[in-house]
């Protein structure tokens, strides 16, 4: 007999408006019929499946790579940038990242002690450096992040354009009600 801690937990439907409000109060949905809610509901949960996954992956390259999510997002900004020829510089990262410089520098001296990058002075900024990502670090993050890229390129590749612009309008949509949802949360 299972214990209660080996058991899988069921799958809670908290997505689902006719079980989260049934009143209607935040999401009238009753000129659905039964199969265009439940489509809407499918929508959804395979959104967070996908959320789940790309979660799992990005764990999975940070563990490869033994680095962390800032640290990562660092690296493939920095290897875009150069792959572009621009000229990376710690305020960038800054920037990119939404942290502080104090923070980048920190970081910085991680990614150099482990051989992920170097640091040279500017060529025009004498009060600055720049920041170049070792080849190795870059084929590594090819090798993890890359091929996961790619293979996500490709799904969208093979769509119809109509596909993907009903996929587009559909994630630009939800993107929207992070405004509603930050609002309702700033009046509480």
């Amino acid at each position: 007999m299972d214990s209660p801690e080996s058991a899988s937990a069921p799958e809670l439907p908290m997505m689902d408006p006719r079980v989260m409000d049934p009143s209607g109060e935040l999401l009238d949905i009753s000129g659905m019929n039964p199969a265009e809610a439940d489509q809407a509901l499918e929508v959804l949960t395979a959104l967070r499946a996908w959320h789940q996954a790309e979660r799992r992956m990005n764990e999975a390259s940070q563990r490869y790579m033994k680095l962390g999510e800032n640290d990562m997002r660092a690296l493939r900004w920095a290897i875009a940038a150069q792959r572009s020829g621009r000229t990376v510089t710690p305020t960038m990262i800054a920037q990119h990242l939404g942290i502080s410089t104090a923070s980048v520098t920190k970081m910085l001296d991680r990614l150099e002690r482990g051989e992920h990058i170097r640091r040279r002075p500017h060529p025009v900024d004498r009060r600055s450096s720049t920041v170049e990502v070792t080849e190795e670090t870059q084929r590594a993050a090819r090798e993890s992040v890359g091929r996961s890229h790619a293979e996500r390129y490709r799904v969208a590749a093979e769509m119809t354009p109509e596909e993907r612009g009903a996929v587009i309008r559909f994630l630009e949509a939800l993107t929207s009600t992070e405004d509603t949802a930050g609002s309702a949360s700033a009046s509480e």
